[in-house]
């Protein structure tokens, strides 16, 4: 009876026409009726929800241009900057790469005049990545520490779930929500995370937890 909202991870690109596409309508999981609650909604790349009725707007980031840190070459002589490695699975990795690019960009873009110019209070911003992936990109941790808005990140692709992150955004929340087994365990904290607004708009997150070998097969 409610949308959910989604974004592209890393995986999904590998055999998806949306690697290479310069427009989200072309994508597989394309769905820009949130009233269609038989697909999660994903208008477009990323994007923004505006819920008056919480004083709360989500943003959805498309952010796989970070899937892969930067690093040092194997002779230590060239800095490898951060980049979506698993184009190399797509049948596009250029233009892939290109994409991912303009998309990190767009998301970046989309976020920061959302902080400025959002009327709500509340921002519920998610990628696919957790903060710990952004070290490039000190801006918007610095921007998910804005204390005009209340901001809560949750971000995936390790699998854990966890706020014990390398870049604290206080007095705002971010939440690791990768856990529940599946393609691999990273941690012993394995289950979800659960979000309440209340009466006066004001949001709250808790975790719920599995016995970890529930779902990991160590």
């Amino acid at each position: 009876s409610v949308p959910w909202y989604s974004v592209y991870g890393n995986h999904d690109y590998q055999y998806d026409p949306c690697a290479c596409a310069t427009v989200h309508s072309h994508c597989a999981q394309h769905n820009d009726d949130v009233h269609n609650h038989r697909y999660f909604y994903m208008p477009n790349f990323s994007y923004s929800v505006h819920h008056p009725e919480y004083d709360l707007e989500v943003l959805g980031l498309e952010l796989n241009n970070f899937q892969y840190k930067g690093y040092w070459d194997e002779d230590w002589n060239d800095w490898v900057p951060h980049h979506f490695n698993d184009c190399k699975w797509t049948r596009c990795p250029g233009h892939c790469r290109e994409n991912a690019k303009q998309h990190a960009k767009e998301a970046f873009e989309l976020f920061h005049h959302r902080r400025h110019h959002s009327p709500a209070r509340n921002l519920l911003v998610f990628s696919h990545y957790p903060l710990n992936w952004f070290d490039e990109a000190p801006h918007f941790i610095e921007g998910l520490r804005d204390q005009s808005k209340r901001i809560t990140y949750f971000g995936g692709h390790t699998h854990d779930v966890n706020k014990k992150h390398s870049h604290t955004i206080h007095p705002n929340v971010g939440w690791l929500v990768g856990g529940g087994g599946g393609w691999s365990c990273d941690g012993g904290r394995q289950g979800f995370v659960v979000g309440t607004i209340n009466h006066r708009n004001e949001v709250h997150t808790h975790s719920v937890l599995v016995p970890w070998w529930d779902c990991c097969d160590w």
